[in-house]
């Protein structure tokens, strides 16, 4: 869900009011995640679902006729954004927020019926794929069931007036201090999984919710099965007991500024602390700054806990542009990094196929173009790269980074290594050509080239944005 203060919830001291937050953050950093990871969800690609754009019925069955298509293109779990009857009060638009819940346990009329979605994953378990719900335990639309019965289940203010978190005046905020709500809440996330089998939760402004609330469902709903469970925020404490992965959000802002500063474009996102020791601040310009990045991230994050890198989703694509709008040429170079680093890789709908406008966010929309294209066969092949090298698995099981450093502070060239397993990963995160000379240590070996599958000398030059996956022979 969009959120213009959000960040301040980021694994990354982007906002100088976070670094209390972080910083408290260290001890629980050095802790091993105590979540027990599906053994599936460690070569995952997860894959968004737009239900109400995807098709021009915008339902769960005309959905359905897409899952071999989905399966070809090689994704493992299917997040499909809230399926829930929508409210009315306050409504945004004709159609209104799939974020603003009217009731936990029925499906939007205009999605289908409770059998259509038991159907639907039925079939995607059958054919091997995952499926995760988005969960708004935060906030509920205004007209949600329980406001008439349970009043005293949501916040109020000093007035006695219910809150509406941020902007969202379509929502009610959920008093997470009134222990019937809290057992509600648990009941509804068990029933999904329990009657409908899906695998997990997708949880929207998971921060917001109390941690101690997650820490006593995660073990409620491992019960009926193992879940996987993503949280929608990056505060390293939630994925001490209860989530599997959380959103790399500062990812997202690093790559933005970098290709802004790149291509001469101005950026209103927040800087962030490129220097913690000195308290300076800069907007990332060039590829060294995501040394930065994960060198952080990995002093916060309990050891063994995912990532999701992205360089689209729904709230990026409807509020901050699309990837192309962002990112220019150096989508393709951008998004070989969100597959090959630490962590689970994101593709939300319509990028398969190079979609590159804004989807309507309150309204229908017409679909995107499901043509296989160049796009769809990147995307393929990125996954087939993400399936078979176990370097490339998530969490403890996966390969770690090895950087080698050039003279440009543009090329990012690094290489992960695991028995059996080596990816070596050249990228130009830069719009001019660049010479690789490396300062120090120089990979070495024979390499097989993803996308040709040709082997190949390593290569002494890259081009503006320029890419390559190279697998040891």
């Amino acid at each position: 869900m969009k959120k213009a203060l959000f960040i301040c919830a980021a694994g990354l001291s982007l906002l100088t009011s976070c670094e209390t937050k972080t910083n408290s953050s260290q001890k629980e950093a050095n802790n091993q995640t105590q979540v027990v990871h599906p053994e599936w969800s460690r070569n995952a690609v997860i894959y968004e679902v737009n239900l109400r754009q995807y098709t021009e019925e915008g339902t769960i069955n005309a959905f359905e006729s897409h899952l071999p298509r989905l399966k070809e293109l090689g994704v493992d779990i299917l997040w499909f954004m809230p399926v829930h009857p929508i409210s009315e009060k306050n409504r945004k638009g004709t159609l209104g927020s799939y974020y603003a819940v009217q009731d936990y346990k029925e499906i939007n009329p205009e999605f289908g019926t409770k059998e259509d979605f038991k159907r639907m994953v039925d079939k995607a378990h059958q054919m091997g794929l995952k499926v995760l719900l988005d969960w708004v335990a935060n906030h509920t639309g205004g007209d949600n069931v329980w406001m008439a019965e349970n009043p005293d289940w949501f916040v109020r203010d000093e007035k006695g007036d219910f809150v509406s978190p941020y902007d969202w005046t379509d929502t009610y905020k959920l008093n997470y201090e009134n222990p019937d709500m809290r057992a509600a809440m648990m009941d509804a996330l068990e029933y999904w999984v329990r009657e409908y089998d899906i695998d997990g939760y997708r949880c929207d402004v998971a921060f917001e919710v109390p941690t101690d609330f997650w820490d006593e469902v995660r073990p409620k709903l491992d019960a009926i099965k193992p879940v996987f469970m993503l949280a929608e925020a990056e505060h390293p404490e939630l994925l001490v007991n209860a989530f599997d992965m959380c959103y790399n959000w500062p990812l997202k802002d690093v790559i933005n500024q970098i290709a802004a500063h790149q291509l001469g474009r101005k950026t209103e996102e927040a800087a962030y602390v490129h220097e913690s020791h000195s308290g300076s601040k800069k907007q990332a310009q060039n590829a060294l700054d995501l040394d930065v990045l994960f060198a952080y991230q990995d002093s916060i994050f309990p050891t063994g806990s995912y990532l999701m890198n992205q360089i689209t989703n729904h709230d990026l694509n409807s509020w901050e542009g699309t990837e192309f709008e962002r990112l220019g040429p150096g989508v393709k170079a951008f998004a070989v990094l969100t597959y090959t680093i630490p962590g689970m890789p994101l593709i939300y709908t319509g990028q398969e196929t190079g979609m590159d406008r804004a989807l309507e966010f309150f309204e229908k929309d017409t679909p995107p173009d499901w043509t296989r294209n160049e796009w769809f066969t990147f995307y393929q092949k990125m996954n087939e790269l993400k399936h078979s090298q176990a370097v490339l698995e998530a969490g403890t099981k996966g390969g770690k980074m090895v950087r080698y450093f050039t003279e440009s502070p543009d090329a990012y060239i690094y290489k992960r290594t695991k028995e059996g397993s080596k990816v070596l990963v050249y990228l130009n995160l830069s719009n001019k050509a660049v010479e690789v000379k490396f300062k120090g240590d120089a990979p070495s070996g024979t390499y097989k080239n993803l996308f040709t599958e040709v082997a190949e000398e390593l290569p002494t030059t890259l081009q503006a944005w320029e890419y390559r996956i190279l697998i040891e022979q």
